[in-house]
């Protein structure tokens, strides 16, 4: 009996040479967070890609563990602008306000990485995980602030940030 070959295959980008690729999650930190994530993940998703974006490829929903319950998301986007411009308007940027006046028992965490640029991460009430478990962890402050400086993007944003540092930080 001979051996098959395996059916090896890639993905070709050559259509998206500036693809971004984010991973999303949300992590429960006290039983007030259960209820959260259950709000989180699939409604609230649902709710802010409907209709779907602009230059959004991709959504697709990942359960990272059952204890502590962390669920999240991997979004495939044209290109950096477009997730940008969805985050920074409509439900999503309301719901991330309001996230970030009250985490209700959860921490969240994104990183962020773009074909041709920089990698970038924030977490949120979160111990290490991801690129922060093995990188130095550091305020996001200044120039790390904002993702479109930590992914190396130049230039203003055409749209207002959905947060703003003094607000976080008072100074």
């Amino acid at each position: 009996m001979g051996k098959s070959r395996p059916n090896r295959v890639t993905a070709d980008l050559t259509q998206y040479p500036d693809l971004v690729v984010i991973y999303l999650g949300m992590r429960v930190n006290s039983p007030r967070g259960f209820p959260t994530l259950m709000k989180f993940a699939p409604p609230i998703m649902k709710k802010a890609l409907t209709p779907t974006p602009d230059g959004l490829l991709l959504h697709e929903n990942i359960t990272w563990s059952l204890l502590p319950p962390h669920a999240g998301f991997r979004q495939y986007w044209t290109d950096f602008d477009s997730l940008e411009r969805w985050a920074r308007s409509g439900t999503h940027k309301q719901w991330w306000q309001n996230f970030l006046a009250d985490r209700k028992g959860t921490g969240f965490w994104h990183e962020t990485y773009a074909r041709g640029r920089e990698i970038e991460s924030m977490y949120i009430d979160m111990p290490g995980f991801g690129l922060g478990k093995f990188a130095p962890r550091v305020e996001a402050r200044g120039p790390m602030f904002s993702a479109r400086q930590r992914v190396g993007v130049t230039g203003e944003s055409e749209l207002d940030s959905a947060t703003i540092e003094t607000e976080i930080y008072g100074d």
